[in-house]
């Protein structure tokens, strides 16, 4: 039994390998796409001038949901296009390398949109902790994909860590606005920066 599970992760570890250029290309539509979502919606936050806590977590959660969507459907469309299974074993380890963290990250919003809050006081350390969540969730599933991306998701961790920082020094100065935009600029813009790097990378590489 033991034999069969070592079978199954060496066969799934040279697939990874052999597919690395595969996911390279797909993460650089869908680095961007996710990019671009979170700067629009971060715009559309400041449009709306959220005024409470609850509000502001139900929009970046439903903003977050569109993300996963979207990388689902542009990873399927690469599948695809190059004649392979979408839900393969590779695909499945590197779900369940990023759920812990995004489960995480979920269940540190539900308070909120089940008890309106304060709306600065009590959202801001929900900011860094969204963010160190998911640079743990993506150097987690790093082993799987391409080695940047474990830089990429230290950035994250960083960002993170000097954005509860942040928080703490400016304390109450601090708004929904500037939560809104940190959510643009930190998600939205390193997003569409790494897919617009992955992409250009990518066509020098081919060549």
């Amino acid at each position: 039994m033991e034999t069969d599970l070592a079978t199954e992760n060496l066969q799934a570890i040279r697939s990874l390998m052999e597919r690395s250029a595969v996911y390279r290309r797909a993460l650089a539509p869908v680095m961007a796409a996710i990019g671009l979502t979170g700067i629009l919606a971060a715009v559309v936050g400041a449009l709306l001038h959220f005024s409470s806590a609850r509000i502001f977590v139900a929009f970046w959660l439903s903003a977050s949901a569109l993300c996963l969507a979207e990388a689902f459907l542009l990873t399927r469309r690469q599948a695809l296009l190059d004649a392979e299974p979408f839900w393969s074993p590779p695909a499945r380890r590197v779900s369940r390398a990023l759920s812990p963290a995004f489960f995480a990250g979920l269940a540190a919003g539900l308070p909120f949109l089940a008890y309106d809050t304060p709306p600065t006081r009590s959202v801001w350390p929900l900011v860094p902790a969204w963010m160190i969540l998911y640079g743990c969730g993506l150097h987690a599933a790093g082993f799987f994909m391409p080695r940047g991306v474990k830089l990429f998701a230290w950035a994250f961790v960083l960002c993170g860590c000097a954005l509860g920082f942040a928080g703490l020094s400016l304390g109450g100065r601090l708004s929904l606005a500037d939560a809104n935009w940190a959510m643009g600029a930190l998600f939205g813009g390193t997003h569409w920066a790494y897919g617009i790097y992955l992409y250009f990378t990518e066509k020098r590489g081919d060549s």
